[in-house]
């Protein structure tokens, strides 16, 4: 990979001085926004097809969510070392056909009436399986991609579409199932993979991979090298245990919540659609004050408030009665701060951990840390379903949500509430041959 000062990229390319005006780069954004709306959006699409057309229990809500979030647990660290090996293009554009196959299908067997809820956790487990390689690829494909100087800029741009497509794709999704039926948003979902394909196989240029070597180390002691990676830095090490408490909570309460709002508060398709688009308009917000609170206020004060106030908004949707318009507009609101805090977080958190890594490492610190944070997921999904059924909706949303503020507490209590205005540099020596010096700093 070039240093930051080269003009010129591995293939003899010139690299412009602008990001946006790199061709390559655009192609990458578009279709990892492309995928992230997908993917978003078929996670919602799966589960209001089971709860309003299949009339799944609170059980088996919990349990089609968990199915789908299994591949996080199950592959993520293999994906982690694999990737690091292979060219992300391929893995990226391999992925976005399997997943359009994949809901393509579920929209046919629909249609048809032939999808049932053993086929409905086939499909869901598939599209989360592809999404995994997907996600760990696009992540290391930019560091393969462009310059160091031009790093966070990517990364931010990325970084804003996925939080934007993670908080707003359950909107789209909700809206497309009130709107055009269960089989039809499927369908519509499948199409955000296919734009994503095309837009991904048009990058052109050839990425360097600093995994590659002649007898490369088995991928066990390379999976075992990301975990004594991450774990050693304290940063980073803080940042996996807020994303599994985060995610954990947060898939407790999305399962209740999905439960909520059509069961107890009596909403519409289309009205829950409408709450949670809210968190579009809250997550550009959130995107915008990224870019300058924590050169203000530091990266560290700006993490633990936005996480305080996006992750306990919640607590105020279980006192919620009744369909009325002032219902709707709580909602709204609700789901307007927790996209702005959740933006913030997610885009702060990712700029720290691109820039403590080492560019051999990317794949595999990503895949690490998404393997602790969401792959929690399967058992916050479980424990949301089970509540559900036990407790009631209202009394378990109320519980879940208490759930999410363990994330700001733990970096309040760590020294990632202690980052400034300055990120430092990477830190850690390389675990793998390719690189003999990193430049640190305080």
């Amino acid at each position: 990979m070039p240093s930051a000062s080269s003009s010129v990229s591995d293939s003899g390319r010139p690299v412009p001085s602008s990001l946006w005006r790199d061709g390559d780069f655009r192609r990458l954004w578009v279709g990892q926004t492309a995928s992230q709306l997908g993917e978003h959006t078929g996670l919602v699409v799966l589960p209001l097809f089971a709860v309003l057309t299949l009339n799944a229990s609170a059980d088996q809500l919990g349990v089609l969510r968990a199915v789908g979030q299994a591949p996080i647990l199950m592959l993520s660290l293999f994906v982690g070392a694999w990737v690091d090996r292979w060219r992300t293009r391929t893995v990226m554009v391999l992925t976005d056909v399997g997943r359009t196959l994949a809901l393509g299908a579920a929209a046919v067997a629909g249609l048809f009436g032939w999808l049932g809820l053993p086929a409905l956790f086939v499909i869901a487990f598939a599209v989360g399986a592809l999404s995994v390689f997907f996600d760990v690829a696009y992540q290391a494909s930019l560091v393969r991609l462009v310059q160091r100087d031009q790093l966070v800029r990517g990364n931010s741009a990325l970084e804003s579409s996925r939080s934007a497509a993670q908080i707003g794709g359950p909107a789209l999704g909700g809206a497309l199932v009130s709107l055009l039926s269960a089989p039809i948003a499927a369908a519509s979902s499948s199409l955000f993979f296919a734009l994503s394909f095309l837009s991904i196989r048009r990058i052109r240029r050839i990425e360097s991979t600093p995994g590659r070597l002649e007898r490369p180390p088995r991928v066990w002691r390379r999976i075992h090298e990301g975990l004594r990676f991450v774990v050693g830095d304290t940063v980073l090490r803080t940042v996996c245990l807020a994303s599994a408490a985060f995610q954990f909570s947060f898939a407790a309460v999305m399962t209740v919540y999905l439960l909520f709002l059509p069961r107890e508060l009596h909403l519409s398709g289309t009205a829950v659609g409408l709450a949670l688009a809210a968190t579009g308009p809250g997550a550009l917000l959130g995107a915008m004050l990224a870019a300058r609170l924590p050169n203000r206020f530091g990266y560290g004060p700006v993490l633990v408030a936005a996480a305080a106030l996006g992750d306990g908004v919640f607590l105020c949707v279980p006192a919620l009665h009744g369909s009325s318009a002032v219902t709707v507009l709580a909602l709204l609101v609700v789901n307007f701060v927790f996209g702005v805090g959740g933006q913030l977080v997610n885009v702060a958190v990712m700029a720290v951990r691109q820039t403590v890594t080492p560019d051999e490492m990317q794949g595999r610190a990503a895949a690490t840390i998404t393997f602790v944070g969401m792959g929690m997921s399967p058992l916050g999904s479980l424990l949301g379903g089970f509540l559900a059924e036990e407790w009631g909706s209202r009394t378990s949303l109320l519980a879940t949500a208490a759930g999410m503020l363990l994330s700001p507490v733990v970096m309040a209590l760590s020294p990632l509430a202690r980052l400034g205005r300055t990120l430092p540099l990477t830190q850690n020596a390389p675990l793998t041959a390719g690189r003999s010096e990193v430049q640190g700093c305080e």
